[in-house]
């Protein structure tokens, strides 16, 4: 009764909270038909939005203990009206965690993990990737190469961002003997993956987002789940092989951050200050000192986030899940104005 009571009480403080700045930002339903909708990507690609993400009957498996997610991309000539472009997935397999980004030759990008249950037990995460040139007609998804992965159980590489026609992207792994690592990669073509260094994070490190800072400094948020479980911030300069290393104020669930200019970054994460009824909130940082405060908690609840986040004009454009309306989960889209974001 207490967790339901705590649910109730963090869907009505949402709730204040849009009414409270109805003025200053916009939030829609732009997919939910009774499915189980999870972890967007959001993009744009020669003129059109693109919003990704993982269909499927449950958060892993369905009524009948399969683990069969497919992935879903919408497409928008103006963030309104939207159209499915693609669905696909693989019988035995569940594809999710779509991440969209843009190739150096120009195709677009979707990266998604990939994992096979037997029995409800997990044997494989696998990369994949595949390719389209007009946003509409995609390649069949392949594997992912991670050179030096023979001895990995598992591969998870999660969101790969471009630089200088370089793609980066943290893999968090196992190994056969059960060891958990987390490495930085490399990619020319968003297949063949290449470490670049080990990263020096305790406590079981995983989900990661990297974006680059005005001066070329690589910036990377790594969700935590063990120890007291905060996220962690970390920038390196080329070859970013030596990090310096800072623990967040908070825990992270699907992080995501935009790099504003040389001081300010936008971030995103699921809430975790109600442990049974989590939001998506969105944090402003300090570049330098990992600095963070909340500034917005998007009307959400229960399991939600994995936000995709870009600036269109004047505004912020943000995707998540959220069940805080029913029982399944459905995809929002936010608009709030840049302005929301002054220090």
């Amino acid at each position: 009764m207490k967790r339901y009571f705590l649910l109730i009480v963090c869907v009505l403080l949402c709730s204040c909270s849009l009414l409270a700045d109805k003025r200053a930002y916009t939030v829609d339903c732009i997919w939910g038909q009774g499915t189980y909708n999870s972890f967007t990507s959001l993009i744009k690609y020669k003129g059109k939005f693109y919003c990704a993400f993982r269909e499927g009957r449950g958060h892993v498996f369905d009524e009948n203990g399969k683990a069969e997610g497919k992935i879903r991309i919408l497409r928008s000539a103006n963030g309104k009206k939207r159209t499915s472009v693609a669905f696909f997935g693989q019988e035995g397999m569940d594809f999710r965690d779509p991440k969209l980004s843009v190739t150096p030759d120009g195709r677009l990008s979707v990266s998604i993990g990939v994992s096979v249950y037997v029995n409800k037990q997990l044997k494989a995460q696998i990369p994949h990737v595949c390719f389209s040139d007009d946003g509409i007609n995609y390649t069949q998804p392949q594997k992912c190469v991670v050179e030096g992965g023979e001895n990995h159980k598992t591969d998870w590489i999660w969101r790969t961002t471009w630089y200088n026609g370089t793609g980066y992207a943290a893999n968090y792994y196992s190994t056969q003997q059960g060891e958990r690592h987390i490495c930085l990669m490399e990619t020319r073509d968003a297949i063949t993956y290449r470490e670049v260094a080990e990263l020096q994070i305790p406590d079981f490190p995983n989900e990661a987002t990297i974006r680059f800072l005005p001066g070329g400094e690589m910036a990377m948020m790594v969700r935590r789940d063990g120890g007291d479980c905060m996220g962690y911030w970390g920038i390196a300069r080329a070859p970013f092989t030596q990090w310096e290393w800072k623990k967040m104020p908070f825990r992270l669930g699907g992080p995501d951050f935009l790099v504003l200019d040389d001081k300010r970054i936008i971030a995103s994460s699921r809430c975790h200050h109600i442990d049974a009824a989590c939001t998506t909130s969105l944090y402003m940082g300090d570049v330098q000192t990992a600095r963070f405060s909340q500034r917005l908690v998007l009307p959400s609840g229960g399991d939600t986030s994995y936000c995709g986040m870009i600036v269109e004009g004047d505004e912020l454009w943000v995707s998540y899940y959220s069940g805080h309306a029913s029982h399944w989960r459905s995809i929002y889209l936010a608009k709030i104005p840049l302005n929301f974001f002054n220090w």
